[in-house]
């Protein structure tokens, strides 16, 4: 009984609150991490190459989805028809194109269910599109592409648009994504300068000649490529195509040996 007769006091053990709940704090922020987004493309896609005739509208992108810089899907298809007036063409991220042509289908099918004859012509598509990706930048989660529109008015007349990922849109007679901004745009410009009244046959053989200068200079594309052609007759895409190529060239240059 001689530990009943100690004067020693128990107190209780001294405790910090505010280093309790700094630490609290802490390993809260530890384990919730804030929300993520897409912060770069993984699979992408590489020049989308447009140019609008007094006959119609041709448009054309390769079939290469490159994993980094990888050449690792060599047969996507990253042009889409979505009605009998218009034909648009994705660059950038695949995943995210895939999502943007869902939309469209399921707005097609919607128009075909109500059966009442309207549909929506290249501008209307346009403009929706512009909406979507504007939104979703705002949102601070982009869809990651920049997005050709190739087609007709309700009247006919040939259309030829541009949106890209936070939403910029334009109409213009030659537009191109990606390197073919720098290489194949003024090479379109300059064949719709020289030919004014263009036919759909000379715009196929300017894209063609377009691409293969990308697959010499741009180490994102393939020699493996669609063309889709809008006009008043007709809505298509090819089976994939490639063009010649000469590479004799390489024996010129030097510095690489």
């Amino acid at each position: 009984m001689a530990h009943l007769a100690s004067n020693e006091l128990h107190l209780p053990k001294h405790v910090d609150f505010k280093d309790r709940i700094s630490d609290f704090w802490q390993q809260e922020a530890t384990a919730i991490s804030p929300r993520k987004h897409t912060m770069q493309p993984i699979v992408t896609g590489t020049s989308v190459l447009g140019i609008k005739t007094k006959h119609g509208v041709v448009i054309a992108a390769d079939t290469l989805g490159s994993y980094g810089s990888l050449a690792r899907f060599r047969d996507i298809q990253r042009l889409m028809k979505v009605n009998d007036s218009t034909i648009i063409g994705g660059f950038g991220d695949f995943a995210d194109f895939q999502h943007i042509m869902k939309l469209l289908q399921q707005q097609t099918i919607d128009d075909e269910i109500i059966g009442d004859g309207v549909y929506r012509d290249a501008p209307a598509i346009h403009s929706w599109l512009r909406c979507v990706l504007y939104n979703r930048r705002t949102k601070f989660n982009p869809l990651w592409n920049t997005i050709i529109i190739a087609g007709k008015c309700y009247n006919g007349e040939p259309y030829l648009g541009y949106v890209d990922k936070i939403g910029v849109a334009f109409k213009d007679d030659t537009v191109a994504t990606g390197m073919g901004s720098y290489i194949a745009l003024p090479m379109m410009r300059k064949a719709l300068a020289d030919n004014p009244d263009m036919s759909i046959e000379d715009a196929k053989q300017v894209m063609i000649r377009c691409l293969r200068v990308l697959f010499y200079r741009d180490c994102r594309s393939l020699n493996r490529f669609q063309i889709g052609v809008v006009s008043p007759i007709e809505a298509s895409i090819s089976e994939p195509l490639s063009a010649d190529t000469d590479w004799s060239c390489g024996e010129f240059l030097s510095g690489y040996e």
